[in-house]
């Protein structure tokens, strides 16, 4: 088996070896992927309307995917939309302990019962009327007199399945789907600590993108684009030497980390102070009273120091203990098909990626920050989504604070792949081995979708 080629030092373990406070074992494991094809990947796949009517078919209503937090739905007859491409679902909650996605069409002629989330008591049609309870049973049929040929009883409407983690409802419309306890694979044993489900969503902006929703995805999932996209960021964040995982048998799920309060390994001799000083400049979390860096002290200690400080006011609860990994780095998963959830305190963001209903080339993107609710469980309302304009920066959204200004690089630099794409007479897209080993495993599993 072929010997997958590292960047020399320092590794994120190298980096790990001399933290103050441990990465938890958790992070202390490596799975480089092996035996992975070299072969190119078909462009056709970011731009074919054929490719992409055969995804709505095998991967978007197959597998298992987010829909919304269960702090969107928390009272009996409070729902969302949740859209992809052609089909829609109502997924409400029917009880305290009972969340439902219903097929979002009236059985009489097809009108959306539902265009957008709120608290009902029943699901009424706005055309002609039909009514059905939040168990989904149809209740009345105006001019019941006409319709001698129905039967109430036959007509509840189609469910699709439901399923939660971490504080996430997701979906599955495929009657035979596995279980998502299942599906979610090592997901959850490595979320273990990071407590997904004691946050809420505290920001929340959305923007339609000029690409495919798998090359927006892709743009979030490796660091080897940083220092030519992000070189702003070389000062104090490791670039070149982040890891990636794929493990053995795991088709769902990938992972990286990435270090930072150290340099990128392309960059020599930078003082600690210079890289205090450049991620101060950068990350607005990191402002106060000056951090100083004694004689065997290192940058990356000492901002974690403040990292702790910091995130043990803001919720409520003493985390000096917290390790330096979870309290600074990039600790970033990625769940097929869309869904790209991190870990840690340093970075609470979820992102998700889906087709912009029935075009190929545009996609939905959405950025949100899940923060940790206050030691009684209490927390604000989630916040509502803001939807960007098509010329609208992510900067606009001032919410997403130094995020922004890192999203809008790559959304400048995804409107002209798509376009190179479609210019290229290259019939293929060329991977790395290593640091685009993830981009590779997603498409090895989407295949797989594919061919079923």
């Amino acid at each position: 088996m072929d010997i997958i080629a590292r960047r020399p030092g320092p590794s994120v373990q190298d980096v790990f070896d001399t933290d103050i406070n441990p990465a938890p074992a958790i992070m202390r494991v490596e799975s480089p992927a092996q035996g992975q094809s070299d072969a190119d990947v078909p462009i056709e796949r970011y731009f074919s309307k054929a490719w992409h009517d055969r995804e709505i078919e095998k991967v978007w209503r197959n597998t298992w995917q987010l829909a919304c937090r269960l702090e969107h739905i928390p009272n009996i007859g409070d729902h969302v939309v949740y859209n992809i491409v052609h089909d829609s679902l109502i997924v409400v909650r029917t009880g305290p302990d009972k969340i439902r996605a219903y097929h979002n069409s009236c059985l009489h002629r097809g009108t959306m019962l539902r265009t957008e989330g709120g608290c009902v008591k029943q699901l009424r049609c706005p055309f002609h009327g039909f009514t059905w309870n939040l168990d989904g049973k149809l209740t009345i049929i105006p001019g019941q007199w006409d319709f001698p040929h129905v039967d109430k009883a036959k007509m509840s409407l189609p469910e699709a399945q439901v399923g939660t983690w971490g504080g996430f409802v997701f979906i599955n419309m495929a009657a035979d789907a596995e279980p998502l306890e299942s599906y979610l694979e090592n997901l959850p044993e490595h979320f273990a600590a990071f407590n997904l489900e004691d946050r809420y969503v505290a920001a929340h902006v959305a923007k339609i993108m000029p690409c495919n929703w798998k090359l927006a995805m892709e743009a979030f999932v490796e660091a080897y684009h940083v220092a030519f996209a992000h070189p702003q960021v070389l000062g104090y964040y490791g670039d070149t030497n982040t890891q990636y995982d794929v493990w053995p048998g795991v088709r769902h799920v990938s992972r990286m980390i990435s270090v930072q309060g150290v340099p990128s390994p392309a960059l020599k001799g930078i003082p600690p102070e210079r890289v205090i000083a450049e991620m101060r400049r950068d990350v607005p979390f990191f402002a106060g009273k000056p951090i100083e860096v004694g004689a065997h002290e290192t940058a990356r200690g000492k901002l974690a120091e403040r990292a702790r400080q910091k995130i043990s006011r803001s919720i409520g609860r003493d985390m000096s203990g917290l390790s330096d990994t979870e309290s600074l780095d990039l600790i970033e998963y990625m769940l097929f098909p869309n869904m790209v959830p991190w870990g840690g305190q340093a970075l609470p963001i979820t992102y998700r990626f889906r087709p912009n209903g029935d075009d190929p080339e545009t996609s939905l993107m959405e950025i949100m920050f899940l923060f940790s609710k206050a030691p009684d469980g209490s927390h604000p309302p989630p916040a509502t989504m803001t939807m960007l304009g098509p010329d609208q920066p992510w900067s606009d959204a001032p919410e997403l604070g130094s995020a922004a200004m890192i999203v809008d690089q790559d959304t400048d630099n995804l409107m002209r792949i798509q376009k190179g794409l479609r210019a290229s007479k290259k019939p293929g897209v060329t991977l790395a081995r290593y640091q685009e080993s993830r981009i590779r495993h997603f498409h090895a599993t989407l295949d797989d979708y594919m061919a079923r």
